[in-house]
């Protein structure tokens, strides 16, 4: 076990109705360091009879909690922020134990996360209405806006502190309870988390955590159950499907940020240096297990040479390691799953007639490690071009015309991220407006922000995270006609 990682203190049980509790049947199961193989906690498993006890909880608290007042709902999330903020090395170790990625990756999510909940205790106080008049005069149009009721909350594992922040923040904002199930193989941050909750006064029933190695057994029952009125998922498209027509059952309201196939477009005037450090970080970001992560590199024909070039080096100067080690650059994949996929997936580019630049291979020792890698000439048949990588693999693809790139990075299925690097305002705007996506990055790597509205089209996902809108999410809209 990791020195940094002190597992005293550590809440492993489930929280219902204000109170930490193990499962109905007693059952765990383990966590994993994916660096050392280690078991380093076991989390209680809930089940369905752990799941009714939650989302009953969250019903029962639904009405007082809605007439809490915006301030007081203001003031608990910025005491969460400042006790997640005070936490950040604890936060921080806790997560590269349980996920992989390294502590200053860990400590850069802490401070994310936290952003979100000062974020969103700034809108609670926020939340406004609208009137008029009606069109023959008789009536006075008032709009108001009210929580949309208890909420399923679900989140991935790569991102374990900013998922959960970024859906119980702004539910919170909007006075709605919660049930929510962190990811089965990084649940310790999230229940740190929670913790905090409590610690920053959240009332009992508000907030109602059900860790589970079987997520349909506890999130099918509380989409079945009447009570749930909001769905919000981060993860696979597959799943998210799943979902949604769980949802329509009783036309639950839903926000689905699901899976990526970013293209990371270099012009052929585009800065050179400023391309290789926008594809580091929209790329090696965590160890490139991210929905945004640049999934297709397209670079134009007359500077893939000299791109490739100098990202291949520096991708091969990282260094890679138990993120809990000074120095680690790019820490472990999260299981073999991942590792085998991802190796998997450059064997197929490399038969089809990819060049591998630098990498290509799994260092010696335990741990999910994964050389980082650059691949050029890779083909359009090439798997990875139609499959979410989530690993540090990039695959550089040549163009020749506008037409051609926008061509290329609009044949997916998927649209929540694009990347362009331009010196020309005329190709940028060219090529923000003509992207199917619901973000894009222009001449940086980087799109996440809690003033940002996170999220994408087609394939990728309903709804927006964050920015002003991230709140209307978690609301319904009334309208009440006074006669005048």
């Amino acid at each position: 076990m990791s020195s940094s990682f002190d597992p005293t203190g550590l809440h492993t049980e489930l929280f219902i109705d204000g109170a930490w509790q193990n499962a109905a049947g007693g059952a765990t199961f383990p966590v994993e360091n994916p660096a050392t193989h280690e078991i380093i906690a076991h989390v209680a498993d809930g089940g369905s009879e752990d799941a009714a006890r939650a989302i009953e909880a969250a019903g029962r608290a639904q009405t007082e909690w809605a007439k809490s007042t915006p301030r007081a709902r203001a003031d608990i999330l910025r005491r969460a922020f400042e006790l997640v903020i005070a936490n950040t090395d604890r936060l921080a170790a806790i997560m590269t134990a349980e996920m992989g990625k390294p502590l200053a990756e860990a400590k850069g999510e802490v401070a994310y996360g936290a952003e979100m909940l000062r974020w969103f205790s700034e809108e609670a106080v926020r939340i406004g209405g609208d009137q008029a008049t009606s069109v023959d005069g008789k009536n006075r149009i008032m709009i108001t806006k009210e929580p949309v009721g208890p909420c399923v909350l679900v989140t991935p594992w790569n991102f374990p502190l900013a998922m959960g922040a970024r859906k119980i923040a702004p539910a919170i904002a909007a006075g709605c309870t919660m049930v929510f199930k962190p990811a089965e193989l990084t649940p310790l941050t999230s229940l740190a988390l929670v913790e905090i909750f409590r610690e920053a006064g959240l009332p009992d029933g508000v907030l109602n955590v059900v860790t589970t190695s079987s997520a349909s057994t506890v999130v099918g029952h509380w989409m079945s159950s009447g009570i749930a009125r909001k769905v919000s998922f981060t993860g696979s498209t597959e799943v998210g499907k799943i979902l949604l027509r769980q949802a329509a059952e009783s036309v639950m309201r839903s926000s689905m940020e699901l899976g990526g196939n970013a293209p990371f477009i270099v012009l052929a005037d585009a800065d050179i240096e400023k391309a290789v450090d926008g594809a580091m970080k929209a790329k090696m970001r965590n160890m490139g297990e991210a929905c945004t992560a640049a999934n297709r590199f397209f670079v134009h024909r007359s500077v893939i040479e000299e791109f490739s070039e100098k990202f291949a080096k520096r991708i091969s100067e990282l260094q890679v390691g138990n993120g809990a080690l000074e120095g680690t650059d790019v820490g472990p994949l999260i299981e073999q799953k991942g590792l085998d996929k991802v190796e998997s997936l450059v064997s197929d580019a490399v038969a089809k007639g990819a060049r591998i630049l630098t990498g290509g291979s799994r260092p010696e020792g335990p741990g999910y490690f994964y050389t980082p890698t650059v691949l050029t000439d890779v083909p359009l048949d090439a798997d990875m071009m139609t499959t979410e990588i989530f690993g540090p693999v990039a695959g550089i693809t040549p163009f020749d015309s506008e037409d051609e790139v926008l061509r290329l990075a609009n044949d997916t299925e998927w649209g929540l991220v694009g990347y362009v690097f331009t010196e020309s305002m005329e190709k940028a705007l060219r090529f923000s407006a003509d992207l199917e996506v619901g973000m894009v990055g222009l001449n940086t790597g980087l799109v996440s922000n809690p003033a940002a509205p996170f999220g994408g089209v087609k394939q990728s996902g309903l709804g927006r995270e964050g920015g002003k809108i991230g709140i209307d999410e978690f609301l319904e809209t009334k309208y009440t006609a006074v006669a005048v």
